[in-house]
């Protein structure tokens, strides 16, 4: 439970003693349980007997020879994995078992469902009054939309991101990671904390928890949708542009594209400088940044012609002596080579039973004391069934009853 650990010595996370019962699969509550394992907590994953996280059947792409789906492996390190058939009473009774001594469940299954099995928050907070308890959705438990199914790029259309992201003129696109399903699972993550906080320092009960993949996007809509409320006007699509700064955007070089960031009125004199277009600093058309966003169109222009003369190297090599933010635009095997990458621990590997070495990125979150920490490789499938049930008093008659039964 929070706060029985002592003091830390620097190998256990901040969330050490807590146990977290995820009842998740595919990505948005995959993601949050995992974040939750890097900080420190034992994570139970519960899966169907029958292939368990769908997301192992996702491949092509695997690791070597294995069958096991990249994509399962990116989101379920730091997990111990248990099957059990939650359409038994027998399995929903295990269930209420690993759920009367857990911190934290999460899951995600269609609304309504965990009560139609005696297994919302209602059910299991009677006997465990300090579970926090985590429901994840695509619209949330109530409004018109709240059976609805959803995806992401359903999502990514809905909420408004579609019609911000993409060329000016062009078709609608997709941002390339899932970025509604991730943003829910770290709202789930922040939520629990807070919930797990409010806890310690109340009367020791837990909450219910309701985050939906629809209202994180809105959410994130922040600044573009108070431009709208000021203006009345919806934002569009302006490619690498951004709707208030100028210049902030991507630039064709000779040989590939390069980002500039002139982020405030003293970048402007050094971006010129950097370019040998000293001119440009007092023309009245550019002089602050009001003006440049004003006379994008102009601007855009003469700098697409301008840029277009350096290489990359050339250019970043100016832009960076004039301390000019920028970058290349990299693809990922360039990310992941980066000394900076290496440096703050962003690739990181784990030895796997059947996948061999498998890498992925680190956690982005640091701490003094309690590290976020890779402990566990993202398990097989029921790889800890008799050792969790085990711990919970089961002995091994009763796992093979369960198993000869098919409940686990």
């Amino acid at each position: 439970m929070v706060g029985e650990a002592e003091h830390p010595d620097g190998d256990t996370g901040p969330l050490d003693g807590v146990t977290v019962l995820d009842a998740s699969r595919v990505l948005a509550g995959p993601f949050c349980t995992m974040q939750l394992g890097d900080l420190g907590a034992d994570v139970v994953k519960i899966e169907r007997r029958d292939g368990g996280d769908q997301t192992r059947g996702w491949h092509p792409p695997t690791y070597g020879d294995s069958d096991e789906s990249a994509y399962y492996l990116s989101i379920n390190r730091n997990k111990r994995s248990v099957t059990l058939n939650l359409a038994s009473d027998e399995g929903r009774a295990v269930f209420r078992d690993l759920a009367s001594e857990a911190d934290v469940l999460v899951e995600n299954f269609r609304v309504g469902k965990m009560a139609e099995w005696g297994l919302d928050y209602a059910d299991l907070h009677e006997e465990n009054p300090g579970l926090v308890y985590c429901s994840l959705s695509g619209y949330g438990e109530w409004g018109p939309d709240r059976d609805r199914a959803a995806y992401d790029i359903v999502m990514q259309a809905e909420a408004g991101m579609m019609s911000i992201t993409g060329v000016e003129d062009g078709p609608p696109v997709r941002v390339g990671v899932a970025i509604a399903d991730i943003g829910a699972g770290m709202y789930c993550t922040q939520a629990i904390l807070a919930a797990l906080f409010a806890r310690e320092f109340g009367d020791g009960t837990g909450q219910k928890i309701d985050v939906s993949l629809f209202d994180g996007q809105v959410a994130w809509m922040t600044y573009m949708a108070s431009n709208y409320f000021a203006t009345g006007d919806p934002p569009g699509r302006m490619g690498s542009k951004h709707p208030t700064i100028a210049p902030y955007q991507a630039f064709a070089t000779r040989d590939g594209y390069v980002v500039v960031a002139v982020s405030s009125e003293h970048m402007w004199p050094r971006f010129c400088r950097a370019i040998d277009r000293e001119d440009l600093v007092d023309d009245p058309r550019f002089e602050v940044n009001a003006k440049r966003v004003e006379n994008r169109e102009t601007l855009d222009a003469l700098l697409d012609e301008e840029l277009a003369d350096y290489t990359t190297d050339e250019l970043m090599t100016r832009l960076d002596e004039t301390g000019v933010p920028a970058s290349p635009v990299q693809s990922l095997d360039e990310v992941f080579d980066r000394e900076q990458v290496r440096a703050r621990g962003m690739r990181q590997s784990v030895e796997h039973p059947t996948a061999g070495s498998v890498e992925m990125p680190g956690s982005p979150m640091f701490f003094s004391s309690t590290p976020a920490t890779i402990r566990r490789h993202p398990p097989l499938h029921g790889e800890h069934t008799d050792e969790v049930l085990t711990e919970y008093g089961y002995t091994e008659a009763d796992i093979e009853r369960l198993r000869e039964g098919e409940i686990v």
